[in-house]
């Protein structure tokens, strides 16, 4: 009996130790030089005379809104310009008169999702996986891990695998997609700078964007402004970016003017609210 012992306290240490190289490896990773990006939009500015122009372009099937960032050196300027909103692939040109205009600094501007003004018209969305799979909840609403910020708070994380499919909640654009990233980290410098790889959906019946964040490297199923239907398959799911296991992150978000997009409450079509879905719940 007491060699058994001996044997079964030598186990646990085995897999305590292995548990810790583990972890101590996957928070030392170096985060990727590569910087991606989900989608490339056109801004241009070109100055005659005491008149200021700026060329905006819109390459996606979903709204934007678009203003500068204030600038030192040319006071008022992002007054001028104001808060624009393109529609979907939208071409256009804002020029106004602007005396004495300082080029020592670049122009920095904003893109962000969404007409500010649509009223949201929330709906009822399924679940972000194929009708007849089951899966539990790793962290739920204003999890303290990583869901306590207003462009997480209503996010959902799914214990999804490496190599499980991901589906549409609903039908709609894709407007946004980054699938080049391969490693994945615990660190801050991991949780800081995001290295996901993730869908961006518009939903223009709702008005409403969705996320599926996380997936894997070259895991996506759909191209920047594919049109996709309810309950498509859209992607993999992986391990890349800030985690701790493979999952789903999945976060429904809004637009707004100070913040951008931020979380949102959801509700899925069997009835059962997002706030409702507590860590160890399992859904289907």
């Amino acid at each position: 009996m007491l060699c058994n012992y001996r044997i079964t306290i030598m186990r646990k240490n085995t897999v305590l130790i292995v548990i810790l190289v583990f972890a101590s490896c996957s928070s030392l990773r170096k985060l990727p030089k590569e910087h991606y990006y989900a989608f490339l939009y056109y801004f241009n500015r070109e100055i005659k005379n005491d008149t200021i122009s700026f060329h905006l372009k819109n390459p996606l099937k979903c709204p934007v809104n678009v203003k500068l960032v204030k600038d030192s050196l040319n006071p008022n300027i992002e007054n001028l310009f104001g808060h624009i909103t393109l529609r979907e692939l939208q071409d256009t040109v804002i020029s106004f008169k602007y005396h004495d205009f300082n080029h020592a600094n670049e122009t920095k501007y904003f893109v962000g999702y969404g007409d500010l003004n649509k009223k949201i018209l929330k709906n009822q969305v399924s679940y972000p996986f194929p009708k007849g799979k089951e899966y539990k909840i790793i962290q739920g609403y204003n999890g303290n891990f990583t869901h306590n910020t207003l462009i997480s708070q209503y996010a959902i994380d799914f214990d999804l695998k490496i190599g499980d499919t991901i589906t549409s909640v609903d039908s709609g654009y894709v407007v946004g997609l980054i699938e080049d990233y391969k490693e994945y980290g615990t660190s801050k410098k991991w949780l800081k700078n995001d290295k996901s790889n993730y869908i961006t959906m518009y939903h223009p019946q709702s008005g409403i964007y969705t996320q599926y964040v996380h997936l894997n490297h070259n895991g996506s199923l759909v191209k920047l402004g594919d049109f996709v239907v309810k309950g498509q398959a859209i992607a993999i799911s992986g391990m890349t970016g800030f985690t701790t296991t493979p999952h789903l992150h999945f976060n429904a978000k809004i637009p707004t003017v100070e913040h951008g997009l931020i979380s949102t409450k959801i509700e899925f079509e069997s009835g059962v609210k997002g706030e409702d879905l507590k860590k160890k719940d399992r859904v289907k």
